[in-house]
């Protein structure tokens, strides 16, 4: 399987269960099996103040749990998200991820491959609950001449169709990594449009980002709030890099170019982001770049999705003297717009706050894409 690698996919949270919200007629087992999951999983929820109480719920399970219900409180007072029944129970499901999702792309092309879903219209992975079901799809994949990549879900969301429960594949997480997740998956329960993952995704990443720069202001936490902009710097970094290939495999993707040329000289583009990569985190004091070879495009594509528009919903929330109310109303009216000119405009927007960094002298906060905490990513656990 020379394209599949595989990538655990830390908060890529809407796809668990879009099957179980109406699917297009995927086939009678992968129905079942988004049902048994979900099934499975609601079946293990309890409310988060039974765990409380519980004398035999280990205290490091109860501390986790009592930030939850602070960043719960949080979620609605400061940030106006959805004051519902999600991320008030937990479950624990006894393995290390709640789904595993497959990404795919053509061998010369960084268009990922989609899947169509009733609710949430086309999305560019689709969710397994059991591993090898995903390691499956991913060599039918393979076999038809696609890059494959297949990552570990951690987080869960239904859109606020079900009470979603935290679960204990997040709680091996930071603190600021499961705070940001919950802000990220209440974003999408705030705004969604069909058939736009990168917009989704993006949305949720960037109020993900602004919540966590007010959690740490308003706990008098500095050093979290220095360290959580030093993770996003270095993010910016990383995908300044990843545009950079992207642009040149589009190049070489277009050419004429014998095709057994073309695979070889993709390799390199590709070996040498890694080298890249690896440089970036090193120099920066960091262990496990996210971009560890062999690379290959689906990867590519998982990791822009999650992150390709969140300068320009961040120049969005500055241009609204950072109010949540008008940030909101303001991305509602991007969501109304066609395809097109939503793309347009939001890349007007990113464009602008990009060049707006470069005559920075440093990170500016809440004004450029987070990291792991709430952004969904290809990056390793």
């Amino acid at each position: 399987m020379r394209r599949r690698r595989a990538v655990a996919g830390r908060l890529l949270g809407v796809a668990a269960l879009l099957a179980i919200l109406g699917v297009m007629p995927l086939g009678g087992c992968y129905y079942m099996q988004a049902i048994n999951g979900h099934t499975h999983l609601m079946s293990q929820r309890r409310p988060v103040s039974e765990v409380l109480n519980d004398p035999a719920a280990p205290e490091t399970l109860k501390e986790r749990l009592r930030l939850v219900q602070e960043a719960r409180t949080f979620s609605v007072d400061e940030l106006g998200l959805p004051d519902n029944d999600s991320y008030r129970s937990y479950a624990d499901l006894d393995r290390d991820y709640v789904v595993w999702n497959v990404f795919a792309a053509p061998e010369f092309s960084l268009r990922p491959r989609q899947w169509c879903y009733l609710v949430a219209g086309c999305v560019a992975y689709r969710g397994y609950f059991n591993k090898d079901d995903a390691l499956a799809e991913a060599r039918k994949l393979e076999d038809a001449g696609y890059d494959v990549a297949v990552g570990g879900v951690s987080a869960y969301s239904t859109l606020g169709k079900f009470a979603d429960p935290v679960l204990n594949t997040m709680m091996r997480w930071s603190d600021a990594d499961l705070v940001g997740t919950l802000f990220h998956e209440l974003a999408h329960q705030r705004l969604y449009i069909k058939g736009d993952t990168q917009f989704n995704e993006s949305f949720a990443t960037a109020v993900s980002a602004i919540g966590m720069e007010r959690w740490f202001g308003a706990r008098g936490m500095p050093d979290e709030l220095a360290e959580y902009r030093a993770r996003r710097a270095l993010r910016n970094e990383l995908l300044e890099i990843v545009d950079a290939t992207k642009a040149e495999l589009a190049t070489l993707y277009a050419s004429e170019m014998p095709v057994e040329e073309k695979r070889r000289r993709k390799r390199e583009v590709l070996d040498a982001l890694s080298a890249r990569a690896e440089r970036l985190f090193t120099d920066a004091g960091r262990e496990g770049s996210p971009l560890a070879a062999p690379l290959n495009n689906a990867r590519l594509v998982s990791l822009g999705l999650y992150e390709g528009w969140v300068p320009g919903f961040l120049a969005l929330h500055d241009e609204c003297a950072r109010d949540m109310t008008c940030f909101y109303a303001r991305a509602r009216e991007l969501a109304a717009l066609p395809g097109g000119e939503r793309m347009a405009r939001l890349e007007e927007l990113s464009l602008a706050a990009q060049g707006e960094r470069l005559a920075e002298s440093g990170p500016a906060g809440g004004s450029s894409a987070t990291g792991n905490a709430g952004g969904g990513t290809a990056a390793a656990d």
